[in-house]
């Protein structure tokens, strides 16, 4: 019996080494994908282990390599500056997205990081037209565009997801394509930077009346309780939008692999000439907790149900591919705080800020006091992300022309205006002249490449999120948030399931920057630009550490 099953081992190797051990110049493996869930703390999955399905996040934990202890290393805990640390393998100081918004001098607003008005978004029309979006902000290279300067553009580079950024930073300069919706329909949309038309089996997905079927509709847990619907309503903060209303609950989820899968087959993604790359990001936990925290009911709810849908997705790419054929990788953006009123159950010091508008109000309203007092002036064009953008400006004008000393003006304003315990400048940064201390390092991996003069403020732990006061009830609205530098907003999980990797738990320190210098090596292509991880060498197999880069 022994000998039968080294014989098939020994057949099932020599079958498959060749589609996974080869470089990207041989091929193969035929695709990676990489599953990026928006918001997923690392303790979710323990929690919720003893229920999940055989092969939707099982599979990660118990037949991939799990690093358990993997944590970012930078404060800005943000969608953007997350997906594009996972793909650059390099920390937002070194790859220019450190949050996402800033502020932007030539069209004196707040904007995103893939905002580009040089292009147009492709599949809506009329009043919802609208400028598209680029990676043009991204001053490091990704794992996709390593991987297509690797095999003369024969890999195709795609990326998905409900949220622009997400998709944007994680496809890369290079991408063939990166896929969104629009937030008020729930098209797919993209950029005129990918393409000039979008495909005709996007248009065929979008007319088929998906979307629509999602509105009013119950999602109900396992045991039947309604959770929430799908109704078209007002939220809270009187916005009505597919994005934020059906995007929070599992039919949002559903919704974006039944796109994913149309790709594969409409795009024949992995069954072309070199390797292949999908990232998808689920971006439901994300917004469900910016509603009601991640140790809501719901949250428990809506993590199972993405457990299920995933492993009917990982089938699929069996049936579709074969799992021999296919790397894949289970990781997070950012974590998430608890929702303040969860916390304060057990007498840990939590709270929440008042609504961004009204910190920046705040400031504005006591630098104004100081220095010039009778003519109010807009000292700080932008609060948002926990970061003060400072106008030069009206520095000038109130006689302060020195960038150190108008953020320094600001920092000490943002500590008497709001619960800030510290705050760290753009000044202080680029000089080298924080303390060489833990938080420090944190923020100034954080470094913010865009956005002119800013002041980062660091939160006590256990505040979470902010009071909205647009909430068209009447009544305040808590948007329950991430974005600080500690364990919480930092731990993630990070799993590699796939030929090379050693099935385990991992305990040793790790980094989701770690992930973009792995995968090239295992790729036997250059690491992007700026990507300074570690490889995991200790989850590969043998033959894997000892294959021949070509």
């Amino acid at each position: 019996m022994k000998t039968c099953a080294r014989r098939f081992l020994l057949l099932f190797f020599l079958a498959t080494s060749s589609l996974s051990f080869a470089s990207a110049y041989d091929a193969r493996p035929r695709l990676v994908v990489i599953i990026v869930v928006d918001g997923l703390r690392e303790d979710a999955l323990e929690r919720q282990r003893d229920r999940f399905a055989e092969n939707g996040f099982r599979l990660f934990l118990e037949r991939g390599a799990f690093f358990s202890n993997c944590h970012y290393d930078h404060a800005a805990t943000w969608t953007s500056a997350g997906h594009a640390t996972l793909l650059t393998g390099a920390h937002p100081a070194a790859h220019g997205i450190g949050a996402n918004y800033w502020w932007d001098a030539r069209l004196r607003r707040s904007v995103t990081p893939v905002e580009d008005d040089s292009t147009q978004l492709l599949g809506v029309a009329g009043k919802d037209a609208a400028p598209g979006a680029s990676p043009r902000n991204l001053l490091a290279s990704t794992l996709g565009d390593e991987l297509k300067l690797a095999t003369g553009g024969k890999s195709r580079v795609f990326a998905v997801s409900l949220k622009d950024t997400a998709a944007v930073l994680s496809g890369g300069r290079a991408a063939n394509a990166t896929y969104w919706i629009h937030r008020s329909s729930g098209a797919f949309v993209t950029s005129s930077y990918y393409m000039t038309e979008l495909p005709d089996w996007v248009r065929k997905f979008n007319q088929s009346g998906r979307a629509e079927k999602l509105w009013n509709q119950e999602w109900r847990d396992e045991e039947g309780a309604l959770l929430r619907t799908t109704q078209r309503e007002k939220r809270p903060d009187g916005e009505t939008s597919f994005y934020w209303i059906v995007g929070a609950t599992p039919f949002g989820s559903q919704y974006m692999l039944d796109f994913a899968r149309e790709l594969i087959v409409n795009e024949k993604v992995g069954s072309g000439p070199a390797t292949d790359l999908l990232i998808l990001s689920v971006s439901a936990n994300d917004l469900l907790l910016h509603n009601l925290g991640p140790d809501s009911p719901e949250a428990g709810a809506l993590l199972r149900a993405l457990d299920r849908q995933l492993a009917d997705f990982v089938g699929f790419l069996g049936r579709q591919l074969g799992l021999a054929n296919i790397w894949m990788v289970m990781t997070s953006d950012h974590g998430f705080e608890p929702a303040a009123d969860y916390a304060k159950q057990f007498r840990l010091p939590a709270d929440t800020l008042p609504y961004r508008k009204q910190i920046q109000e705040r400031l504005n309203a006591a630098l104004s006091q100081a220095l010039s007092p009778g003519q109010p002036r807009s000292y700080v064009h932008l609060f948002r992300d926990h970061v003060a953008f400072v106008s030069p400006e009206a520095f000038a004008e109130a006689g302060i022309r020195d960038e150190a000393e108008a953020e320094r003006r600001v920092g000490e304003a943002l500590l008497r205006a709001a619960p800030f315990r510290s705050y760290y400048t753009r000044a202080q940064i680029s000089s080298g002249s924080l303390p060489p201390d833990e938080m420090s390092r944190k923020y100034v991996n954080s470094y913010l490449s865009h956005g002119g003069w800013y002041v980062m403020g660091n939160l006590p732990p256990y505040y979470a999120g902010e009071t909205d006061l647009r909430a068209s009830s009447g009544l305040p609205y808590v948007y329950n948030n991430h974005g600080s530098p500690y364990a919480y907003n930092t731990h993630v999980p990070l799993a590699l399931y796939g030929f090379p990797f050693q099935p385990g738990i991992y305990r040793s320190p790790s980094q989701p920057r770690d992930l973009a210098i792995t995968l090239s090596s295992l790729l036997g292509i250059s690491p992007p630009s700026h990507a300074d991880g570690r490889i995991l060498t200790e989850a590969l197999a043998p033959a894997a550490t000892g294959t021949a880069v070509k």
